[in-house]
């Protein structure tokens, strides 16, 4: 089993010279001759960004909406109100609750990939701190997901809105599809995430702010980008 695993990751390594940048077209193009899938891979664009990681006023979060969508079915879950909870349930939201639904999650119930919540409850919210936090899962208002507008978060992330932020070390990951995208939609996507990044770039950061670029499908291999041709 490890030698069948050895030869097709050594396969994958044949399709890229690691030792070229490539543009984003060519590097989808190595991408997309990647055979042996055994399930929908996703496709990621990795980034090593210039700036001042242990700075907070050099780290970014964002959203973006991908034109073609991540490929992946998010289940979301609301905590709202009155006209916002008929709103998400009109949108297909997977759960909709106020302190109920609050204390559903507070008892470890996670079963969902996004969170959107009315700023009227974010007191109830803010118990959710422990649970939600180390999970990624805590609606912020910098990604929409702390909003009066409940119907349209729903709405955005369910057809392909993402969200994007730097870790401690100044990287950044985000997903612009699946394998089985055509190369046009990956093109399109993968577009719209280098632009969002690109814009969020902290008016503190100096120098060259796309350090190094490399995009991947789950398995590999890394393709690495010329950011001078991003």
């Amino acid at each position: 089993m490890n030698s069948k695993i050895s030869k097709r990751m050594q396969d994958r390594k044949k399709l890229v010279d690691s030792s070229k940048s490539y543009s984003l077209e060519d590097a989808l193009k190595a991408i997309k001759q990647v055979k042996g899938n055994k399930f929908d891979e996703t496709i990621s664009i990795n980034f090593q960004l210039g700036i001042k990681a242990d700075q907070s006023d050099q780290m970014i979060r964002g959203t973006v909406s991908l034109p073609h969508g991540s490929g992946k079915k998010l289940r979301v879950v609301c905590i709202c109100k009155g006209e916002g909870a008929r709103e998400a349930e009109a949108e297909g939201a997977e759960a909709v609750g106020a302190e109920d639904l609050v204390a559903k999650i507070q008892g470890g119930w996670l079963d969902f990939d996004a969170l959107v919540a009315h700023p009227d409850m974010m007191r109830e919210v803010s118990k959710l701190g422990r649970v939600l936090g180390p999970k990624g899962l805590m609606p912020s208002p910098k990604t929409g997901t702390v909003t009066p507008n409940i119907g349209r978060a729903v709405k955005e992330l369910k057809a392909g809105r993402i969200e994007f932020k730097t870790d401690k070390t100044g990287g950044l990951h985000a997903v612009c599809g699946k394998i089985s995208f055509s190369e046009s939609a990956l093109l399109e996507n993968a577009r719209v995430v280098i632009k969002a990044v690109r814009d969020a770039k902290p008016a503190s950061s100096k120098g060259d702010f796309l350090r190094k670029v490399t995009i991947a499908p789950t398995q590999g291999p890394g393709v690495p980008l010329a950011p001078s041709l991003l």
